[in-house]
């Protein structure tokens, strides 16, 4: 079956075993937008046979057997898939939440790791053009080097720790 998002409009193509007949939470993976879904019930009629009738077509009996059968399977189906998407739910609930603490830990890791990543590149960077620079800026060469002696101070201290 094709559902179509409330929010963005974006069509998706869904199984119909995947929605219960009470219906379902759906997110839409363009949008991240969540609402409630329901299908239309297909109207499954049982056909009420006269006695005379019955009487006069014994086929018509064997058809109601079968009917009967096979709604008894589409309902034992429907409270099958409606417990696997219990499960799929809880799951899903359960991988945002773990999601959401893992996105946290990795920005921040994230962000951590660019800026020793600029701070290497800017020292880099220093360190290349320090003559050119203290030939424009002669304060500069006092700084540099406090800045260059600190560094290498961190590595010793970094190095006796191991």
């Amino acid at each position: 079956m094709i559902i179509t998002c409330p929010n963005c409009n974006k069509q998706f193509k869904i199984d119909n075993s995947l929605i219960p007949v009470e219906g379902r939470d759906l997110e839409c993976g363009s949008c991240n937008h969540v609402w409630f879904y329901i299908t239309e019930e297909e109207k499954n009629e049982t056909l009420q046979l006269r006695d005379e009738i019955k009487n006069k077509e014994p086929e018509i009996e064997n058809n109601n057997k079968e009917n009967k059968i096979t709604e008894k399977q589409q309902s034992l189906e429907r409270n099958k898939t409606k417990i696997k998407n219990e499960k799929i739910l809880n799951k899903q609930k359960n991988n945002n939440v773990s999601k959401g603490r893992k996105n946290e830990g990795s920005k921040i890791f994230a962000y951590f790791l660019v800026f020793i990543i600029s701070f290497t590149a800017l020292l880099i960077l220093l360190d290349t053009f320090k003559t050119p620079l203290i030939n424009v800026f002669p304060k500069l060469e006092i700084l540099l080097f406090n800045l260059f002696e600190t560094l290498q101070d961190i590595k010793l201290f970094i190095i006796d720790l191991t």
